[in-house]
């Protein structure tokens, strides 16, 4: 289904809990009839918060001098992607900052040593590179890859980042991906700075156009020592309403209920799939590095967030109707 911007309005305007009860409900029904009580699981290997970007809002850009840098080597990152194999985990998700130590070669030898040990999916999560790195990643084995647009504003966009950076540059990369045959993810941040109820209603449009496999979406978080370290988050409320209606609107898509709506809210992994959210990305970085990849204040990489709680994870999406799926989870069209 798709809704028609009055629709939109009225229910990102609405405050009335029973007819957002319903909303969610309804989100919730659409999930299960295409993934059942399953939820799919993504081992996340953060690599590097070294950024060559300076976006205004983010914890790990370049200019944010107090950030205790790191960078997992080759063989770090092939032994968190070996722990997370005998986990049961079968997707591999590398995100890091735009950091230019690594290379197209050394990623694409990466990629193609984690394809040839282990039967797992390779998402990708690097930021804005060219046609010709792309093709390199997808011809080394990449599966996946995560790139948010951020906000379908452009007059917004630019209020967020520098002169360097354009949304213009960015939606190209994400048609490039889709050209290339990835399964692409894209999103948004809710509530950041400028952002409103008339932006997201652009958001909602624009991914009804790009048509993503994955929709990753979650509430902004002030990040200290950057220009909108002032600035209140985003809110559950929201965060929930915009899960549901991307739900409702992509039946199939991949969507994770976010470390960042758990940060923001005690249960907030648990209400994010209760509005339709139907995936998990587990940290599985070694710990130093989780410790210090930290886009905004107050991100949780321990207990159930991270591999060692696995187990524990699903215990708990049992207490609410719901277990873990370790199958690859591709997007089925």
């Amino acid at each position: 289904m798709l809704f028609s911007d009055k629709e939109l309005r009225e229910i990102l305007f609405c405050e009335d809990e029973k007819f957002l009860e319903e909303l969610y409900e309804k989100a919730r029904e659409t999930s299960k009839a295409t993934f059942s009580n399953k939820i799919y699981i993504r081992a996340l290997i953060e690599f590097s918060n070294y950024c060559k970007e300076g976006c205004y809002y983010c914890g790990i850009n370049r200019n944010k001098s107090s950030v205790h840098r790191f960078r997992l080597t080759k063989e770090e990152i092939y032994s968190a992607a070996e722990s997370a194999y005998e986990a049961g985990f079968r997707t591999f998700v590398l995100q890091g900052g735009e950091d230019t130590h690594f290379t197209d070669e050394i990623f694409s030898e990466i990629i193609s040593h984690l394809k040839k040990n282990y039967d797992a999916a390779i998402t990708l999560s690097l930021g804005v590179r060219s046609y010709e790195s792309y093709k390199m990643f997808k011809d080394a084995g990449a599966d996946r890859f995560l790139l948010r647009h951020e906000t379908a504003d452009s007059d917004i966009f630019q209020k967020l980042h520098p002169a360097d950076q354009s949304l213009e540059r960015r939606l190209k990369a994400i048609y490039d991906l889709k050209a290339l045959g990835y399964q692409v993810g894209t999103g948004f941040m809710v509530g950041a700075p400028f952002t409103n109820i008339e932006s997201f209603i652009k958001d909602i449009k624009l991914i009804r156009e790009i048509d993503p496999a994955m929709i990753g979406m979650g509430p902004f978080i002030p990040s200290k020592e950057t220009r909108f370290e002032s600035c209140p988050a985003g809110t559950l409320e929201m965060t929930r309403k915009l899960l549901a209606i991307l739900r409702l609107e992509h039946p199939k898509a991949l969507i994770p209920s976010t470390t960042a709506l758990n940060t923001i809210v005690e249960n907030g992994r648990k209400l994010g799939i209760l509005s339709g959210a139907n995936v998990i990305m587990p940290n599985v970085s070694p710990k130093f590095a989780r410790e210090s990849y930290n886009l905004y204040d107050g991100k949780k990489s321990s207990g159930l967030e991270a591999i060692e709680g696995v187990r524990e994870l699903n215990e708990y999406l049992k207490e609410f109707g719901y277990e873990i799926e370790f199958t690859r989870g591709d997007y089925n069209v």
